[in-house]
């Protein structure tokens, strides 16, 4: 045994310095990044989610993608694109997976460890005398919630002492230490366990806010391309009127009915509504690209931005005026993902003033350790005689405590304010739930009484461009307020489609602040506990 050991000794030199030598100064220190993703780890299986967090939209519609078709899209089918091919949606649904996984590595605190131990010992004390020995120990420790730790081992002992009998010893033994102030009980033991949980149930708090988030966005994003596309119509209608109004100036020009002066105003109109049109495409574009962005139709990372899209959702609608503020306050009080997430936090940072009141407490453990040997001359008569009357009891109290402290207590104190901010956040976003409710209500109500407001101004604004072209007609006005009038009457008839579209919009805007559009869509997702 010596001689092995001897044999070793000029290679440990070597071995420490290079464990201690710095990496730049070793040659091909720093490999790859690309050669240790895919070399060193070898396939990374991909994280499945769970059924739990994806969400649920009720019967597919079969989406039938052509290259070179429009795309025909109702806004129903935008919201199920949209939760099924959503980029940002994919990185939030791997939160809660996270935040699952650190509650499983808190619980495994307590998994049973297995260990094992092998040792061999040579020692010469002078020229005749030689001692070597060896020792193996294999068992298992746990740690109990309530703060224990218990450990079970069975070890083998040998000796060998020159030329004088072996000796073997075998020796089963149970340790038991447990905890009596700082690390005693369940309530402590097990908060880092459930925080973890509180924290998974908060992401999936937070994974509900996203999803209504998204949700909202593409609702507003298809009514803000339907709206730019009836736009275009009425702005093509304008120009086509326009132009008409142009032709007959120019007829009454040539007979010498009108000066050639009217002229310039019925050009001037003309290249209006051009621009308008113009601003009106580019807006149309912009639309679109942002709608296929939400909806990723394609289902990959370009997102299909080339798709076309035919709209086949009206933004027609019935309004009907909230007079449930007050029921609408309190869903929102309960149903609103972040609040519901910032009292979750909440009780989250409650747990942690358990642990850092606990470490206040000075540390004293009881501990007690039992022991069954047996003796021997072989490895086999060492177990034989554990039955025999050999046995040994310790126990005892252990005790330490840091003078002053300080360290648990600025951990305490940082957690007990930070408790105190949370329940102020909670207080503030419950009064910011409110007046969002409040301020969306308001919206809402605005925008549904704009509706019946501009279709009467379109109406009136029709008879009055009507009726200037009869005074035009008859020579009793001029291009100019024939001009203004159709003007008038274009920005009336863009009014009134502005107004039902927005009105869509402000109770998509409602049930988003309320926190019940998911519900009111049909759309389920994982509750929390």
């Amino acid at each position: 045994m010596l001689h092995r050991l001897l044999a070793i000794l000029p290679f440990i030199p070597g071995l420490l310095l290079f464990g201690c030598s710095l990496p730049e100064n070793r040659a091909g220190a720093a490999p790859d990044p690309e050669s240790i993703r895919y070399n060193t780890l070898g396939q990374v299986v991909p994280v499945a989610i769970p059924e739990e967090l994806q969400p649920r939209t009720g019967d597919d519609p079969g989406f039938e993608f052509s290259e070179g078709k429009p795309l025909e899209l109702s806004v129903e089918q935008a919201v199920i694109l949209a939760l099924q091919n959503n980029r940002d949606l994919r990185v939030s649904r791997i939160n809660p997976v996270l935040a699952g996984t650190f509650a499983q590595i808190e619980r495994g605190v307590f998994d049973p460890e297995l260990f094992g131990e092998l040792q061999f010992t040579s020692e010469k004390t002078s020229d005749t005398v030689e001692e070597d020995g060896s020792e193996a120990v294999v068992g298992v420790r746990q740690k109990l919630s309530s703060g224990a730790m218990v450990e079970a081992s069975l070890a083998h002992d040998r000796s060998e002492a020159g030329a004088s009998a072996l000796d073997q010893k075998a020796r089963l033994g149970l340790s038991v230490t447990q905890s009596l102030l700082r690390g005693f009980g369940p309530a402590v033991n097990l908060a880092r366990v459930r925080q973890a949980e509180l924290n998974t149930e908060a992401t999936i708090h937070e994974l509900h806010g996203v999803t209504e988030a998204l949700l909202a966005e593409s609702e507003t994003a298809y009514w803000d391309y339907v709206l730019a596309r009836q736009k275009i119509e009425i702005f093509e209608h304008s120009l086509a009127i326009a132009r008409r109004q142009l032709d007959e100036v120019r007829q009454r020009i040539e007979v010498g009915i009108l000066p050639k002066i009217e002229v310039a105003a019925a050009h001037a109109e003309v290249a209006r509504r051009q621009q308008a049109l113009i601003d009106a495409r580019s807006t149309l574009e912009e639309k679109r690209l942002r709608l296929l962005r939400l909806i990723n139709p394609g289902g990959g990372a370009a997102g299909g931005l080339d798709f076309q899209i035919t709209a086949t959702s009206k933004p027609l609608i019935d309004p009907v005026p909230i007079s449930d503020l007050e029921d609408r306050l309190e869903l929102a009080r309960k149903a609103r993902p972040d609040l519901n997430e910032a009292r979750l936090r909440q009780k989250l940072h409650r747990l942690e003033i358990v642990t850092t009141r606990n470490g206040l407490l000075p540390k004293l453990d009881l501990f007690i350790s039992l022991g069954k040997t047996g003796y021997g001359e072989s490895f086999s008569d060492s177990f034989r005689n554990l039955d025999e009357n050999s046995h040994d009891l310790s126990g005892g109290i252990r005790l330490s405590h840091f003078l002053g402290n300080r360290q648990a207590e600025g951990r305490d104190l940082a957690a007990r304010a930070t408790w105190q901010q949370s329940m102020e956040a909670v207080e503030n976003l419950q009064g910011l739930v409110e007046l969002d409710v409040r301020l969306a209500v308001n919206e809402a109500e605005r925008t549904r009484q704009l509706i019946a407001a501009t279709r009467a101004t379109r109406i009136l604004q029709e008879e009055t461009a009507k009726a200037e072209e009869e005074r035009f007609d008859v020579g009793a006005t001029t291009a100019l307020l024939v001009a203004q009038a159709q003007r008038d009457l274009l920005e009336s008839s863009i009014g009134e489609v502005e107004a039902v579209v927005n009105y869509r919009q402000a109770l998509v805007a409602l049930y988003l602040v309320e926190g019940s559009l998911l519900e009111r869509r049909g759309i389920g997702l994982a509750t929390t506990p």
